[in-house]
């Protein structure tokens, strides 16, 4: 599933890269809409009056820019720093964690200086050495959906496949593989998908594909011999949730056979910023955000989220262990939050 924006914006500057030359090309030819922006974290020209219009303009616009910002931010806990490749992505999920720091437009932007980014990253890795150093590609973004023209992903792939203190790991919701699965990866990139219980991929993910699709593409990314990892996020807890997540599960056990399989999960979360926006652009979502049902905490960013409760969240994790257990013995838990 590649996404096709309606609009792209470049930041001038792109222009200088080979990428961005290419993509204007492209673009171009494809009667896509094109303009010229000064930055890339200025973009005036996606139109909406109102929030939900924005967001939904936003969702279908492309922005072209360089990464200028080199000091990587760390990533806990599934990532030593994160690889900024891209930023959003064009699902629309109701519960999304970027509500709080992406804005009223958040247009999905790329960065066409990969050369210097992995610069970069491979200067953290000297100072690291001799202990591995990982770096996650998706920690404010779905990388995926853009990679057919791009090749960003398959270039990050490629780099730390002859990498041998660096390790990379993204995640996605999408299911457009087909041009990371005959890369030399090496083993060092592992490829995970963000899945949850049918009920709740229906009621509140849209635009992406579905689970099935997405397990689907899990196994070709298994048979290519990456390492393969499952994002159980967010656990929402509504009416039937254990029934719904042991649906999930019976579905994951088809890949026992497949060696190291990584399990993490998050429960869902959200501040009081991203309730506002979700409420204003999905008036009538069931997505529960009651404050007094939850706890308020300080995350390492410095905002402030509601999360379950303490009682609440060791049902939830004590649920959830037992599951893995029976369902995917093998495969190893790396978080629960």
């Amino acid at each position: 599933m590649t996404f096709w924006p309606k609009r792209v914006v470049f930041e001038r500057s792109s222009l200088n890269y080979p990428l961005g030359e290419k993509l204007w090309q492209l673009f171009r030819e494809k009667g896509i809409e094109v303009s010229l922006a000064t930055a890339h974290n200025r973009v005036t020209s996606i139109p909406g009056q109102t929030l939900k219009e924005a967001y939904l303009e936003a969702k279908k616009t492309l922005v072209v820019g360089v990464r200028r910002q080199l000091k990587f931010a760390t990533c806990r806990p599934s990532a030593h720093y994160q690889l900024p490749l891209v930023t959003s992505c064009p699902g629309r999920c109701e519960y999304c964690y970027l509500f709080t720091n992406l804005g009223k437009k958040p247009y999905i932007r790329i960065y066409v200086n990969i050369e210097e980014i992995l610069g970069k990253a491979e200067e953290l890795i000297k100072e690291r050495k001799p202990e591995i150093t990982v770096f996650e590609g998706s920690a404010t973004s779905d990388p995926l959906p853009v990679e057919p023209y791009t090749g960003i992903l398959s270039r990050a792939v490629s780099f730390f496949g002859s990498c041998e203190y660096g390790r990379f790991r993204f995640v996605t919701k999408f299911t457009g593989v087909g041009t990371l699965l005959g890369l030399n990866h090496g083993g060092r990139t592992r490829i995970r998908f963000s899945v949850n219980a049918p009920v709740v991929t229906g009621l509140y993910e849209h635009a992406t594909p579905g689970l099935d699709e997405r397990l689907t593409a899990a196994r070709k990314v298994a048979a290519a011999g990456y390492p393969l990892g499952f994002l159980v996020a967010p656990i929402i807890v509504r009416p039937g949730w254990q029934e719904g997540y042991r649906i999930l599960f019976e579905k994951l056990s088809a890949f026992n056979g497949v060696p190291d399989v990584t399990l993490e999960f998050i429960t869902h979360r959200f501040t009081p910023r991203a309730k506002k926006a979700i409420l204003e652009i999905h008036p009538g979502t069931t997505l529960e955000m009651e404050e007094n049902k939850r706890t308020f905490v300080f995350g390492q960013f410095g905002y402030g989220k509601y999360v379950y409760k303490k009682e609440k969240f060791s049902e939830i994790k004590d649920f959830f262990t037992e599951l893995s257990r029976e369902f995917l013995p093998a495969a190893r838990i790396e978080y629960f939050v």
